[in-house]
């Protein structure tokens, strides 16, 4: 397959992740352009085998470490989709390319970790650090659906422990409607199969029939949300689940979802 190919598909991801990083449309553009003429100077950057997304930001990365990333505060500088309340421009360079790698690039942390030529342990010690300060500017509560009482607690202490308030914990969807009610949180972690044969599903759909409000639905169930059918959950963790994984999808919906309107 032709190179130019193989890189199509993956320029718009390329040009969000710089443009995010340099808070400019023509900074970020002007790393990537960097990174094509580096291609072109030298195919063999582009082997036949092995994942070319990972590549071209491996790629990338190393174009951004060889030159001084300028972070604007101008108006051009939006992350994807919404107005966030963190203010990205406060994190520095590497934490920021950790952050934006794993949130909004989708990366597990230890492809992160390739990808920036860091330690794993580094880049989870960066990506906590960065997590610490969304939460000081962005704390909010975040409510359990969870009838396990250890995960339930270990999902809690994962939640304090990132700064944020721990709205409540439900077993059943008659708890969970009522804890909504009383705690009005920013984010729900949910289950699927609550303890009295309830559904965390029901649960949540009542829930977001009154507010837009970002779910995690954590669940040893994932078939019964990947149904082809609309709408599916944009965040979605199967057990038993990787603490740090969930970390990465509340900071990712915590930073780009929009802030919760009730229903009159």
């Amino acid at each position: 397959m032709p190179i130019s190919d193989r890189i199509g598909p993956h320029l718009p991801a390329l040009r969000r992740y710089a443009r995010a990083l340099t808070g400019t449309q023509s900074s970020g553009d002007a790393y990537v352009a960097a990174m094509l003429e580096t291609i072109l100077i030298d195919p063999s950057t582009m082997a036949e085998s092995g994942d070319d997304k990972k590549r071209l930001f491996c790629l990338l990365s190393r174009i951004i470490s060889s030159l001084p990333v300028s972070i604007s505060r101008g108006r051009d500088a939006p992350l994807p989709g919404v107005a966030n309340p963190f203010d990205l421009s406060t994190v520095p360079p590497l934490a920021r390319q950790a952050l934006l790698l794993a949130t909004v690039e989708g990366f597990p942390v230890e492809v992160t970790a390739e990808i920036l030529d860091q330690e794993i342990e580094t880049v989870r010690r960066l990506l906590d650090a960065t997590f610490a300060d969304i939460a000081a500017q962005a704390e909010t509560g975040i409510m359990i659906i969870e009838d396990e009482p250890l995960i339930a607690l270990d999902l809690a202490h994962m939640v304090s422990g990132m700064g944020h308030r721990v709205a409540g914990i439900a077993r059943t969807q008659t708890e969970a409607e009522a804890l909504w009610r009383d705690s009005q949180p920013g984010l729900v972690l949910a289950d699927v199969r609550l303890a009295d044969g309830s559904s965390g599903i029901d649960a949540v759909n009542t829930i977001l029939s009154r507010v837009d409000i970002p779910v995690i639905f954590i669940t040893a169930y994932p078939e019964r949300l990947l149904t082809g059918e609309r709408p599916e959950p944009a965040f979605l963790v199967s057990k038993p689940f990787d603490p740090e994984q969930v970390k990465v999808l509340i900071n990712q919906a915590l930073l780009f979802t929009p802030q919760p309107r009730v229903a009159a």
